[in-house]
């Protein structure tokens, strides 16, 4: 990844923010069919993606964001209004040219939060989990047991020190972990929620800026 994207991409700036407060999570998922374009246009269209995340953490609209290593990325939007999120990204030129598919969950921290940065920051390098609820599973009559025991099994990795912000997505099911460095793949092997086949994971790797999430 070309270092003048990943420093664009991953600007983070803000006025403000609430621990307390739900905001809205957008994943910029990969998009295996998108449609091939010639390096000009590619490079317009994130030149004016990269402005316009710019112009949108200006306006406070836009809280955090950050590219996966592989494809894709991230923004964390300053509202929970679902409708008024997607008028805010609807501005972006890389949204507008459909090059990644949308998703827009609701954003609750439990531990850690979200933090504006300002102009200067230091780059770093995350392990990002993302649980989703299986959708076979979430009707049955031991889903709340499970999920109790999942999130039980979370606090305690907390206790561990190298979470850096944890965080479910409502009524939606599901939420992420991010860790400071490398994991273990038992720990989610040992999961509760991950060994009776409740919620499902995906593993990449998160470049934003440190402090984003609050940590120190």
């Amino acid at each position: 990844m070309k270092p003048f994207f990943v420093f664009f991409f991953c600007l983070i700036l803000g006025s403000g923010y609430g621990q307390t407060k739900n905001y809205t999570i957008v994943f910029l998922n990969k998009k295996s069919d998108a449609m091939q374009m010639s390096q000009e246009d590619t490079k317009k269209i994130m030149d004016g993606h990269m402005a316009n995340m710019g112009q949108l953490a200006k306006e406070g609209k836009l809280l955090a964001a950050g590219p996966f290593d592989g494809g894709g990325g991230l923004f964390i939007m300053n509202s929970s209004n679902e409708e008024e999120v997607k008028s805010w990204i609807s501005t972006d030129p890389g949204v507008q040219a459909q090059r990644w598919n949308i998703e827009i969950l609701p954003y609750e921290p439990r531990h850690g939060g979200v933090c504006p940065v300002g102009e200067k920051y230091e780059m770093t390098l995350y392990t990002f989990i993302r649980f989703n609820l299986s959708a076979e599973k979430s009707t049955t009559l031991n889903y709340s047991e499970t999920m109790e025991k999942h999130n039980n099994f979370t606090r305690e990795i907390i206790k561990g020190g190298k979470v850096i912000t944890e965080a479910g997505f409502g009524a939606n099911g599901g939420g992420i972990l991010v860790f400071n460095g490398e994991i273990d793949s038992s720990i989610l092997e040992s999961d509760p929620g991950v060994r009776e086949g409740l919620l499902e994971t995906q593993v990449k790797k998160l470049y934003i800026a440190k402090g984003s999430f609050c940590e120190k």
